[in-house]
């Protein structure tokens, strides 16, 4: 069975650009560009990793991370982000996120970083 990656981002050019390079690597893909579809997705697609943006149209990243943390504890999460920020990286990573990847995306760090939670079976 192919690994199933759900990207959430609401930058359609992003969501593209992941969408296609996961294909290329052999993942199963879907998207959502705002948590409303993510949350919808998580439950008909059922990924076992999402990469997710921290600032999306109808909510904030983390706190969808935290929700995500308390009802689908299975999926193993890489934030995306544009915000170079510390503070908001460590908070991501205190709160589950596997990875903290800044926009623009270094497509070889980010294709490491699934093959390795791929590898390691998605274990936090």
């Amino acid at each position: 069975m192919k690994t199933r990656i759900l990207i959430v981002d609401d930058e359609q050019e992003i969501v593209e650009l992941l969408e296609d390079l996961l294909l290329q690597k052999g993942y199963e893909v879907a998207k959502a560009y705002n948590l409303t579809e993510a949350r919808a997705q998580i439950k008909a697609f059922k990924p076992s990793l999402m990469l997710l943006d921290i600032k999306l149209p109808d909510g904030d990243g983390i706190d969808f991370l935290k929700e995500i943390n308390t009802k689908h504890e299975e999926l193993d999460v890489i934030m995306i982000t544009g915000l170079a920020d510390k503070e908001i990286a460590l908070d991501a990573l205190k709160n589950g996120a596997s990875d903290y990847i800044t926009k623009p995306i270094d497509l070889n760090y980010l294709t490491s970083s699934v093959l390795a939670k791929v590898i390691t079976g998605f274990s936090r």
